[in-house]
């Protein structure tokens, strides 16, 4: 049976966002294709443009993931948006705010029904250990002008020749939601308001404000994992993160190490 297209609304949006949100939006565009919502806000932001800006995109032409990987954004078929936040501190007082992005996405997922949503530090979110959604957060500016661009890509409705060129398992909310429709203007006023009441948090409290949270969320912690370094692999057993967001690694050895993201990625297993 098919279903009807739900474009993307940028008025029915801003009528889902809650007061807070929509007081800390400085700007919201909805375009079919963009090649990328976070390059369309890294380039605003070198433009001056104002913290709360978001932008959402039907399709993108050059969507990316960390590390490089492209992301698959067919037409109306996901939700890709981006987020402009400028912050008044230095860039180290950033650390876990990639996981803190993740945390507000789960947490909106949760709200609207997807129960049993987790998160694969550092930035997948997961359901049954198959891939829902991934972050990607870009920064720039100078220590007291320092902005991020926090890119969130969720598989909604995937048709079957894009979700073919996926090289890992994954899911879409129609698969976890089954009869229950996915609306996707509801699903985006969610998560963007989600995502910057999370960002305000941050900036009081920093990462230690969502531990707790983060702990609830975690789906690596206790688990052999493989790191895959720039140089080399390191395996070992999970121990949640520390206070500014890196993964902890117990390794045979006994001995305790802390990894930060960036171009870390880890796989789970034996």
């Amino acid at each position: 049976m098919s279903v009807a297209l739900e474009l993307l609304n940028r008025d029915r949006i801003l009528a889902e966002l809650p007061d807070v949100a929509c007081n800390r939006l400085s700007r919201l565009e909805v375009y079919p294709t963009l090649d990328s919502t976070n390059a369309y806000l890294l380039e605003g932001a070198r433009a001056g443009w104002p913290s709360g800006a978001v932008c959402l995109a039907e399709r993108q032409t050059a969507g990316r993931g960390r590390q490089g990987r492209n992301w698959v954004t067919p037409f109306g078929a996901g939700l890709a948006f981006s987020l402009l936040w400028r912050f008044e501190v230095s860039p180290e007082a950033l650390g876990g705010l990639s996981l803190v992005t993740g945390i507000a996405v789960a947490r909106a997922l949760q709200n609207l029904g997807v129960l049993e949503v987790g998160l694969k530090w550092p930035n997948d979110i997961w359901w049954h250990e198959r891939k829902l959604g991934g972050i990607l957060l870009e920064s720039g500016g100078t220590a007291r002008m320092f902005y991020v661009v926090a890119g969130i890509g969720l598989n909604v409705a995937l048709p079957d020749p894009d979700a073919a060129l996926i090289d890992q398992p994954w899911v879409d909310l129609r698969e976890i939601l089954g009869a229950v429709p996915v609306d996707r203007n509801r699903l985006a006023a969610a998560l963007i308001g989600d995502l910057i009441g999370a960002f305000c948090r941050f900036q009081e409290s920093g990462f230690a404000g969502f531990t707790e949270e983060w702990v609830r969320f975690d789906r690596v912690r206790g688990r052999r994992v493989h790191l895959q370094l720039p140089n080399t692999t390191v395996a070992g057993i999970a121990r949640g993160v520390d206070a500014t967001g890196a993964l902890l690694l117990e390794t045979e050895d006994g001995r305790l190490s802390s990894y930060l993201g960036g171009e870390i990625g880890l796989r789970v297993g034996s």
